[in-house]
């Protein structure tokens, strides 16, 4: 009963942040499932990438709906980081638990420091196909390897460098973590990896009915004020991370 509760909670935040931030979610997910929850990081990450997959791809039909996702630029994106999704999925089931631990507390820490820095809006213009390919295959990479979906990382991409307009880089962030989600698990699916689904099951649909209540929060709270909450969350896991693997 202890486990069900926990993951409930869990789920409901990694969907709101999912939802309200488009980015975040599986950063928080891994943690909760390595330290609530009693999962591997191996196993952990794994049932990231599946928990994400399906609130990102939930989340994104009511994006689509309202005409929140820039397809063209999100697809060519999601393409780039494919391969380099599948090799590092394929990939992370080799390496010892503690890189695994270092590195994830190492992306949080760049997640979190990201949404406390404050970004100009930029104008929508035309996508340079370089750029995106060359952000897509890094994202692809930390998604393959680390079970993280990689918004965090995304959004900005997606507003800075490829000037997609702010609320349309949420909705096609989701595509991009969908599609990497589902590329980095599908080169796992033979890693041996065994999820807890009485567990897992539970944390989906808690996360995806955080979802919607995220994307109704993003419109009444201001953007900076969740990115805020979420970054000093994601810096509080990182340290809790980084003592445990060097204690």
């Amino acid at each position: 009963m202890t486990d069900l509760v926990l993951a409930l909670a869990s789920g409901a935040v990694v969907g709101l942040a999912l939802g309200g931030l488009g980015g975040g979610g599986s950063v928080l997910a891994v943690p909760a499932l390595v330290y609530l929850l009693g999962f591997s990081p191996a196993d952990a990450t794994t049932a990231a990438l599946v928990i994400v997959a399906l609130t990102s791809v939930t989340s994104l039909a009511g994006h689509a709906r309202e005409g929140g996702v820039a397809w063209r630029t999100g697809l060519l994106f999601a393409a780039a980081g494919i391969v380099p999704a599948a090799l590092a999925g394929a990939a992370a089931g080799r390496l010892p638990q503690v890189v695994l631990t270092v590195a994830f507390a190492a992306v949080a820490v760049v997640a979190a420091l990201r949404m406390l820095r404050p970004a100009a809006p930029a104008p929508a213009g035309a996508v340079r196909p370089a750029r995106a390919a060359a952000a897509g295959a890094g994202l692809g990479a930390v998604t393959g390897l680390l079970g993280v979906g990689g918004g965090f990382l995304a959004v900005p991409v997606l507003v800075g460098v490829l000037k997609v307009p702010m609320r349309r880089a949420v909705g096609t962030s989701l595509l991009v973590i969908t599609v990497n989600a589902v590329a980095a698990l599908a080169a796992r699916s033979g890693s041996g990896s065994s999820l807890d689904w009485a567990v897992v099951a539970p944390f989906t649909a808690a996360a995806v009915l955080g979802a919607w209540d995220g994307k109704r929060l993003a419109r009444r709270a201001t953007g900076a004020t969740l990115q805020r909450l979420f970054a000093w969350a994601l810096l509080a896991v990182a340290a809790l991370m980084l003592v445990d693997a060097v204690v």
